[in-house]
């Protein structure tokens, strides 16, 4: 993990259904700043995808992940937190399309101004991916 234990850890939580970015406190699992994908503003998107026919397998997408993002970065700005972690060994772990889809999480949480270690690596390493994976088509 590349993590240290004195600063914030980054953990994101996907499924079908949403995106969690929690946020918690070094040396511990508790919560400090938290956004999800099934937070009040999120809502009217996430039904409107429940009454779609042919239902869909994910109900969100790049976009959603960004907001996210952008909300725990205010979030984490509020509390004073402008510096987080990534397990950069799990954020590698997921599958390559799912990899996709929360990167604009990590672009939000920078544009915000809060600095992720880690990060960095897990794009190049996704950006080689794609590339060998486009060569073998």
């Amino acid at each position: 993990m590349s993590a240290t234990h004195s600063q914030h850890v980054l953990r994101l939580v996907l499924s079908c259904r949403s995106i969690k970015a929690l946020v918690t406190q070094p040396g511990t699992s508790y919560i400090v700043a938290m956004a999800s994908s099934t937070e009040q503003e999120f809502l009217i998107q996430y039904r409107s995808k429940l009454d779609q026919f042919p239902r869909s397998r994910r109900f969100w997408d790049s976009k959603v992940a960004s907001k996210v993002g952008e909300k725990l970065g205010f979030r984490l700005k509020e509390i004073g937190i402008s510096n987080i972690a990534i397990d950069v060994d799990e954020e590698i772990s997921r599958p390559i399309d799912r990899r996709r889809l929360v990167l604009p999480v990590f672009d939000s949480l920078r544009r915000a101004g809060v600095e992720i270690d880690g990060a960095e690596r897990l794009s190049q390493i996704g950006h080689n991916q794609e590339i060998r994976l486009l060569n073998k088509i």
